[in-house]
């Protein structure tokens, strides 16, 4: 039997979270002595060790942060069979997204090898969300976002010719692979350097960016991830049968 700062210490968190988590229900009701005071059992333990090693990683892409809370969730509702199989979807989740995010490095490279297409043809801002099956209004971010600059004919109007549609294309991929704005614009800022290390630039915050998100270090805060898992799996694996 532990009490709240003697759990909290075993687990390496703030008292204040354990009794967080059992509002949440991400750990099973805690009864009360006569005093008042809570007292924990293993099962605790247990649920709030699955819950710190989830949580271990900020991950903050919706599903994957939504798949971690279910699995503490339903751990937290002593169904631990259920929430087992969830850890394991979870990390095969996790490693396809990693490949996703190796692949679309590829595209980046691949773009840097090949010669630009050359062609006058020019399109509209329309012309070219279509084409790439995106919003327009996504390619006026990106514009925003210094991820691109697009000539102009005489009349004001942008003209994305066949060099500007293939960045496009390019931003596109590292964007639906979960890649942050910043992380683009690092990427593009550092493409014209020699044999340029494209997944490490992308996970490499610099010393100039002044705040820096989980998203801008996919690639680790995915790995993360994959070991938090893992590691669950194997908390999972080690549990003895709770009395």
């Amino acid at each position: 039997m532990y009490k709240t700062k003697e759990i909290a210490t075993l687990v390496g968190v703030h008292p204040n979270t354990v009794r967080i988590y059992e509002e949440w229900c991400f750990i099973s009701p805690v009864p009360r002595q006569a005093n008042g005071y809570r007292i924990y059992s293993d099962i605790h333990l247990f649920q709030l060790m699955v819950a710190r090693t989830l949580f271990r990683c900020e991950i903050v892409q919706g599903d994957i942060r939504k798949r971690a809370r279910a699995i503490v969730y339903t751990c937290g509702q002593e169904n631990f069979a259920k929430a087992e199989e969830l850890t394991i979807d979870y990390l095969t989740n996790l490693e396809r997204e990693y490949v996703h995010a190796l692949s679309a490095t590829k595209v980046v490279e691949k773009w840097l090898r090949e010669d630009p297409t050359v062609s006058t043809r020019t399109y509209s801002r329309t012309e070219v969300a279509l084409l790439l099956d995106i919003t327009s209004e996504a390619v006026r971010n990106w514009e925003r976002n210094g991820l691109i600059t697009v000539p102009r004919l005489d009349n004001g109007y942008r003209a994305y010719g066949e060099r500007e549609l293939e960045q496009l294309r390019v931003i596109r991929s590292l964007r639906s692979a979960h890649y942050s704005i910043n992380a683009i614009l690092r990427l593009l800022k550092q493409i014209q350097q020699p044999s340029p290390d494209i997944f490490a630039i992308l996970n490499t915050p610099t010393d100039e960016e002044d705040i820096v998100s989980v998203t801008d270090q996919l690639g680790k805060s995915l790995l993360d991830a994959i070991a938090g898992a893992k590691d669950t799996l194997a908390l999972f694996h080690e549990k003895t049968t709770f009395q």
